[in-house]
Parts: C-alpha cells; structure tokens; sequence
C-alpha cells in the first residue's frame, strides 16, 4: 500500500531553516503531483506548496513564497520542503500528501505528518 514518511521537523528559533522530508513508497511516484500541507494547533488543514509529477512546475501559498522551497527527487522517491526565515506563525504539524494519478490538486494519499515548532 501507499505510505508516505515524513522527517525533518523540530524546534528552531525564528529565523532559522528546516528541511523537511518525505520517503514515498507503494506508488508509481514519477505519476504523482506532491505537496505539503500544514495544522495549526486549533485550525484547519492549509495547503503550504505542491510540485508536479515532473517537478517542472510548482506552487505556494502567499504566507510562504519566497521563504520555502519544494522539491523532488524521482529516482529516490523523495519530497523535500526547504523552510527558511521561519517564523512563530509556521509552528504547525507537516503533512505530505501525493495526488491521484496526473491529477494535480487532488489529493488522495497523505502521511503521518511531523511537528515544527517556531520559538520567537
């Protein structure tokens, strides 16, 4: 079956970087559009980036263009959020989520998230 792993996440001081990670197997990963999402304590799931099934194309949400960057590696089957000038309003669960087949924006197949906690 589909599972998704993520690693990565901590506590930093605001300023500061993570990377983030996401091992993929059970699927034909070079088939799916991949993205990242985030919770807040007491909030909703948020969509924070996507790339494409290529990596030629990708997304952000306006609260963290310019500061994060998502990328993939196919041959190893991993998904990378880069995060830098953290702010405390970032503290939030990370999840990585994959698409159905080709189908940018629709999101089937989502890990068990990790924890990032943004000190001020």
């Amino acid at each position: 079956q589909v599972q998704l792993v993520e690693s990565g996440g901590g506590l930093v001081q605001a300023g500061g970087s993570l990377r983030l990670s996401c091992a993929a197997s059970g699927l034909t990963f070079t088939a799916h559009a991949m993205a990242w999402f985030r919770q807040a304590p007491g909030k909703g799931r948020e969509f924070v980036s996507a790339i494409s099934w290529s990596g030629d194309n990708t997304n952000y949400a306006d609260s963290v263009k310019g500061r994060f960057t998502i990328s993939r590696d196919n041959a190893k089957k991993l998904l990378y959020l880069q995060m830098n000038s953290l702010k405390p309003e970032d503290t939030a669960v990370y999840y990585c989520a994959a698409s159905r087949p080709f189908k940018m924006g629709q999101y089937d197949y989502w890990g068990q998230g990790t924890q990032v906690t943004v000190s001020s």
